[in-house]
């Protein structure tokens, strides 16, 4: 198995951008969703009730600022496009606790799993994409441990899927047809959650190992 693909989304709730190369620490990719939508109220919005942030895409300068389709985050011009979408009081805000993460800090998906779907991979929104997988075989992972050069990655369990996955990545059309059929055949549940247990640099290509017995893996999160 390799690393098949690299995902981040600097911006929660929108496009995110494709890697070559990404560092991992304790809270998944460097720079992933340190940007969110919020309301008046400082409610987090999201695409799944203003599915139009999806057509805007995040991503990192080289310096590590946050952009929206290359201009500033922070750029009056975005802040008025947020407010279209968003409503009157929208905002983008700067966060990097653990609370910014729907469910754990990384998600994972596999090829094999991907194929069975049988549409657009970013979809899922995943973080990692895993080659060289058969099938659905990623459901047998949960407990298990990913190990990539460097990082080890434990596998929590398989991600409940919502409304999100409806919504085309580039058109934006929505067809709910696609959510109902991933409750109908993968009972509404697709790619993993995950969690970092040794950090480091990954980079596509690499090879991927499963660690299947928990014994190969001391407390410190180090191959015994």
């Amino acid at each position: 198995m390799k690393v098949m693909e690299l995902w981040r989304y600097p911006v929660k709730t929108m496009g995110g951008e494709r890697l070559s190369t990404v560092r991992l620490g304790p809270l998944g990719l460097e720079g992933d969703r340190i940007v969110h939508v919020e309301d008046p109220r400082g409610h987090v919005l999201t695409s799944r009730s203003h599915p139009r942030f999806l057509g805007h895409k995040g991503s990192l300068d080289p310096q590590g600022i946050p952009l929206v389709d290359g201009r500033p985050w922070d750029s009056p011009e975005i802040a008025a496009e947020v407010v279209v979408i968003g409503g009157p009081g929208a905002k983008l805000v700067r966060f990097e606790g653990a609370e910014r993460f729907d469910v754990l800090p990384l998600l994972v998906a596999t090829d094999g799993a991907i194929a069975t779907f049988g549409h657009d991979l970013r979809r899922l929104r995943p973080n990692l994409v895993i080659g060289g997988v058969e099938g659905m075989a990623e459901r047998d992972w949960p407990g298990a441990h990913l190990r990539i050069g460097p990082v080890l990655i434990g596998v929590q369990d398989l991600r409940q899927r919502c409304i999100m996955t409806s919504f085309d990545p580039d058109t934006l059309v929505q067809d709910k047809g696609i959510t109902q059929g991933i409750y109908q055949r993968f009972e509404g549940k697709l790619a993993l959650n995950c969690f970092v247990i040794e950090g480091g640099e990954i980079s596509v290509g690499d090879s991927v190992e499963l660690l299947r017995d928990p014994a190969t893996v001391t407390d410190a999160g180090s191959p015994a």
